[in-house]
């Protein structure tokens, strides 16, 4: 893949929740690179209630990584 993360740095907390949703993207693409599968894989996943709840702690972890990095917005 080539190099798409530049910087952690948003100018917004809304901004920054964008790329928490974009580092998890990028996390699945790496880890799983066939698109092909990963549609396949989409169906069980998108109707699972826990593997839903687990998406949004990647997320938020992911969150919680950005604030930190643009000092919470302050």
């Amino acid at each position: 893949m080539s190099d798409w993360l530049t910087s952690l740095q948003t100018d917004t907390p809304q901004q920054g929740f964008e790329l928490a949703i974009q580092l998890a993207r990028k996390g699945v693409a790496y880890t799983q690179p066939s698109a092909e599968i990963r549609n396949q894989l989409r169906d069980a996943y998108a109707n699972n209630a826990d593997s839903l709840t687990q998406s949004s702690q990647v997320i938020a972890t992911h969150y919680q990584t950005v604030a930190a990095a643009n000092d919470y917005w302050k």
